[in-house]
């Protein structure tokens, strides 16, 4: 075979022996064309944690092409795909994708346009098939260390945040064999009313302000004194009202 008989591009000099082989390398090239899932960085999100339906990402696939003498060739950046969360109804773990986050992205069998348009179902907007236009992206791989998280193990469960964790509900209940409270600055409990159902244990200074009134409705035992209104219980003195009799101290 003379050199100008040399195929080039991606077709090899054996893929033009025979009908089996040339045949062989037009399926070849077909099946090339077909897209199934690879990887992918996010570049941009609509979404930044925020209670908001889900958003979109755009993503850029990581494995290069190769075009017939080697060179890669980066492939262009992929908009407006469609993001997955784990939600049930109005039920939902909000954890938005971020910038910079590498994940696995899948490609439809069929143009999902329509759908991502009317969030309903339709026809496809067109006749192509299995396209990096049509991608889902599905979540994380290959990322990092999180500093912001929710551990499952066997020792239990771990919620843990750099910032602060806000539970809000109308009502909340914890049951527990024990709770302990472990706080290094201060802990402060706002509430019209606090009840306190069992013993109670006070280890170091009570401080009551704000005017209000402490009724006990038992009796009181305390091993120090007591001062009203800097007045000592143990030590303040009665004066008598008997002429002759003397000033006395409580007993």
């Amino acid at each position: 075979m003379a050199s100008t008989d040399i195929p080039s591009g991606q077709l090899q000099p054996e893929d033009s022996w025979g009908e089996y082989n040339r045949t062989t390398f037009v399926i070849r090239q077909l099946l090339n064309r077909i897209q199934t899932v690879t990887l992918v960085r996010v570049d941009a999100v609509t979404n930044a944690g925020g209670v908001s339906p889900v958003g979109f990402v755009d993503v850029t696939p990581l494995v290069n092409q190769i075009d017939s003498d080697g060179h890669p060739v980066p492939h262009a950046t992929i908009y407006g795909i469609p993001y997955s969360r784990l939600q049930g109804g109005a039920n939902a773990v909000i954890i938005d994708p971020a910038i910079g986050d590498i994940g696995i992205c899948g490609f439809a069998s069929r143009d999902i346009s329509h759908v991502k348009a009317t969030q309903a179902q339709a026809n496809p907007g067109s006749f192509r098939t299995f396209d990096y236009a049509d991608g889902l992206y599905i979540g994380g791989a290959l990322n990092g260390t999180p500093t912001q998280y929710v551990q499952f193990s066997t020792a239990g469960i771990t919620l843990h945040s750099p910032t602060a964790i806000v539970l809000s509900a109308p009502d909340v209940s914890i049951s527990a064999s024990t709770v302990e409270i472990a706080a290094t600055t201060s802990t402060t409990v706002t509430t019209p009313t606090f009840s306190v159902n069992g013993a109670t244990v006070l280890n170091g200074t009570l401080n009551q302000t704000g005017g209000g009134t402490a009724s006990i409705s038992g009796s009181m035992s305390v091993a120090g004194d007591v001062h009203a209104n800097g007045t000592s219980l143990h030590t303040h003195t009665h004066t008598s009202t008997t002429p002759g009799t003397p000033t006395s101290a409580p007993l």
